[in-house]
């Protein structure tokens, strides 16, 4: 199946994205798929000092040619994250009947796709980074009151993706894609878990959208390291459709699980790098590499022998799991964090026994399922080393010690079943953590 194939039949299980074009020079079909959707409103294009020079003037200029009256806000801080101010700022340029035109990278894109949802309409996006999968997505990751939340709104109404400006991005840029992208293989694993456990029954259309072609969409980290722009497009194509199966799903689930949630950790306590603050993408790298060191240590486990009745038996009740949570989220920016997902998440012993037990009689033939599916440790680190995305957590600023430690919170940080959350049920979350720092480990602490 050809990239127009994929793309076609990934529209046809998108819930809000109409159009998505994507090739050299694209972004000149602008004013036309604005008119085909918002025909007779104003447009307010909404860039940040980076992307208005790349492109957003050019689209400026593009639809006042055309004859759509429109107008421009651009953000001027020279860094900044998707933060709540940010939200009320576009809020506010949106008043007056404006239809958003994002051109930027996933932070000007959430923040549209937030505000038009506020004002009850669509939005168009042009973007100039193949750096996240959120052009696409359902929902919007933004910081509000000191915890990065999910909120809940629709995908743009069309996508057009110029490659002569998304292949031209920096490097870091695009590395930062491709991690992203990469984190769906280790995301897959766990949905496979939580599927199998009950809690989150795979769906086919989200998974078959981009499970199906993922291997071949990361298969060349060299071109895409090269700026070569027939890998830029397979990325970006990648990246969209991940954000259409998370339309499909409604959810984030498709996308991300462990891995995003370490990059989380980092934003909510404004980790910064040389003074820098680090990429979603890069960050997400690490939590990539971390879940499928995991996975290795998983794949060692004969569960066959696991002793569900004593897993039961030493089950904690709830009341211990939330004191559990609030210990240690006690220093953390949204101290109530883990004890509010840990309430929604929690299982009682009996359907613990029936989680564990599938898990027992199914494991040979489970083990080979998720063997098919996540890399192995090695072997993604060398694909981030082609691509030149980070392969060690020093290269965003963090310790091993530090990652080790983030550990606890990662698994209580959100209502999502993780491996983490299986691990502690089967008593065997120590065999499949600690040994990922001991010597010999892949992150091992010297």
């Amino acid at each position: 199946m050809d990239s127009k194939q994929r793309i076609a039949k990934a529209l046809k299980v998108a819930t809000d994205t109409k159009v998505f074009e994507m090739g050299r020079g694209a972004s000149q079909m602008a004013p036309e798929v604005f008119k085909e959707y918002f025909l007779g409103r104003k447009a307010k294009i909404i860039a940040d000092v980076h992307t208005w020079p790349v492109l957003g003037e050019k689209v400026y200029g593009l639809f006042v040619e055309a004859g759509i009256p429109t107008e421009k806000f651009i953000i001027m801080e020279e860094e900044f994250h998707a933060e709540w101010e940010y939200v009320e700022m576009v809020d506010k340029e949106l008043d007056g009947g404006y239809i958003a035109v994002s051109v930027g990278s996933g932070v000007i894109n959430d923040l549209c796709k937030l505000c038009s949802h506020h004002h009850g309409q669509q939005y168009l996006t042009l973007p100039t980074a193949a750096s996240v999968d959120g052009y696409s997505s359902f929902g919007a990751s933004i910081s509000y009151q000191n915890s990065k939340q999910t909120f809940s709104c629709p995908a743009p109404v069309a996508i057009i993706a110029d490659i002569d400006v998304i292949a031209a991005a920096p490097k870091e840029m695009t590395a930062a894609g491709y991690a992203d992208l990469a984190a769906k293989v280790p995301a897959g694993a766990e949905w496979m878990v939580a599927d199998l456990m009950g809690t989150a029954p795979i769906k086919p259309d989200a998974w078959h959208v981009l499970q199906d072609y993922l291997d071949d969409l990361l298969s060349d980290p060299a071109g895409v390291a090269a700026g070569d722009p027939a890998a830029i497009a397979d990325l970006f194509e990648g990246l969209t459709l991940s954000g259409f199966a998370m339309q499909a799903a409604q959810s984030s689930r498709p996308a991300s699980c462990c891995d995003h949630l370490f990059s989380h950790i980092l934003d909510m306590t404004h980790h910064r790098y040389k003074g820098k603050l680090q990429s979603h993408g890069f960050q997400v790298a690490i939590g990539t590499l971390t879940m499928c060191a995991v996975f290795d240590e998983l794949f060692k486990l004969d569960l066959t022998k696991l002793d569900v009745d004593a897993c039961v038996k030493a089950w904690p009740s709830l009341e211990q799991e939330q004191a559990r949570a609030m210990e240690i989220f006690k220093d953390f920016p949204a101290p109530t964090l883990g004890y509010d997902n840990i309430t929604k998440k929690y299982n009682d012993a009996e359907t613990v026994r029936d989680q564990l037990t599938r898990v027992r009689d199914t494991w040979p033939e489970f083990k080979k399922k998720l063997q098919g599916q996540v890399y192995t440790f090695e072997k993604m680190r060398d694909l981030f080393k082609i691509a030149g995305a980070p392969y060690d957590p020093s290269m965003i600023g963090v310790t091993r010690g530090q990652l080790k430690d983030m550990f606890p919170i990662v698994q209580l940080m959100r209502h999502r079943m993780n491996v983490l959350d299986l691990a502690k049920r089967g008593m065997f979350y120590d065999q499949i953590v600690e040994p990922v720092f001991a010597p010999g480990g892949a992150w091992e602490i010297v």
